[in-house]
């Protein structure tokens, strides 16, 4: 097979015939997960992309849009970055197990790892303790392989067997063991964080600060820099136990309140998946979505609105457990393939220019 340079057009018949054999395992992929979660008694949901709100969290960027009613009026609405509102809703309303494969757009985003639009596996349990959803992950991840027609999951020189037990690793743990650094100093008894004290911790391990450094910019550097490249080497990684600062949509453990129920699925240094122990406090929702939105607007001058109808279905979600699944990096881990568009089957235009 010959390869042609990546400055010809996707659509270009000799490119397509290159990128065809990791597409036509992508469907084979797909299908393969759709068959298990119907052998679990889930039920494959549809929700829209178009919402009041793209999402709450500081570092999500929407795509903002407008639906002009009858009358001729304009409504602001955005493009989802996860069907998780609509989805968390229908449990509202007495689904139990669902799962969708949904388009997602997040802005700001473009990369090897990174489209503007991708393809979300989302899944939730009601009634299930945030840890069942770290199996449904083991055993998604080895049927992609099997259905790619490999064993092992690949991404440039690392290889992850994903029929070995997955590694648990707390995130404290993580930042003491590749990074020297005691986290849960840095935050007090009620997960309140201190940017000082963490700034002074990454000093000592010649890690770069600046002045005006927040506590999430810091931590978000250290697991960039020092931890993930270390994550899912061999077999995978669940980092597990977020702070409960960085979780925004997670119950607190309820053994340490500064840590969250939230957990993050790692394969040959690459995220994976990001799970929860659902937090369904409508009051403590929104009084995180305001801090998020808040620091939004610090950082980038926006923020966006909340999704009453949202807050008001959480009074009545039961307890439950979800998680999100970046479909299209773990195809690209199965085929082995080394970038996010070569596992799509008609790729976002690069209006940058950048390759």
């Amino acid at each position: 097979m010959t390869r042609t340079p990546r400055s010809t057009p996707w659509w270009d018949t000799a490119r397509h015939a290159d990128r065809r054999p990791a597409l036509l395992a992508r469907n084979r992929i797909q299908a393969a997960i759709r068959n298990w979660f119907a052998g679990q008694d889930f039920v494959e949901v549809d929700p829209p992309a178009l919402q009041v709100s793209p999402g709450n969290e500081a570092h999500l960027h929407g795509f903002a849009t407008a639906a002009i009613g009858n009358d001729g009026v304009a409504h602001p609405m955005f493009l989802h970055t996860s069907p998780e509102f609509a989805m968390k809703k229908l449990l509202a309303a007495g689904e139990t197990q669902i799962f969708a494969f949904c388009h997602v757009w997040r802005n700001r985003e473009r990369g090897p790892l990174h489209s503007p639009e991708f393809t979300m596996l989302e899944w939730y349990r009601a009634g299930a303790p945030y840890d069942r959803l770290m199996g449904d992950c083991a055993l998604v991840l080895r049927l992609a392989v099997q259905a790619a027609g490999g064993g092992l999951l690949r991404h440039r020189d690392r290889i992850c067997d994903p029929a070995l037990e997955p590694e648990r690793l707390g995130v404290a743990e993580a930042f003491q063991r590749h990074a020297g650094i005691d986290l849960l100093a840095t935050m007090d008894e009620n997960g309140t964080t201190d940017a000082g004290a963490l700034a002074a911790a990454l000093r000592r391990q010649g890690i770069r600060t600046a002045p005006d450094d927040t506590w999430s910019d810091m931590l978000s550097r250290v697991l960039v820099d020092r931890v993930e490249p270390r994550l899912g080497l061999g077999r995978m990684t669940v980092l597990d136990r977020f702070p409960a600062a960085e979780a925004a949509l997670a119950r607190r453990v309820p053994q340490d309140v500064r840590l969250a129920e939230r957990f993050e699925l790692y394969a040959c240094g690459v995220e994976l998946a990001n799970g929860f122990g659902e937090l369904t406090d409508p009051a403590e929702q929104r009084r995180r979505f305001a801090l998020e939105m808040d620091e939004k607007q610090r950082l980038y001058g926006e923020r966006y609105p909340l999704d009453e109808d949202f807050l008001a279905a959480l009074a009545r979600m039961p307890a439950a457990s979800g998680i999100a699944l970046g479909f299209d990096r773990l195809v690209m881990l199965a085929t082995g393939a080394p970038r996010i568009d070569d596992v799509l089957w008609a790729p976002v235009a690069d209006l940058s220019g950048q390759t």
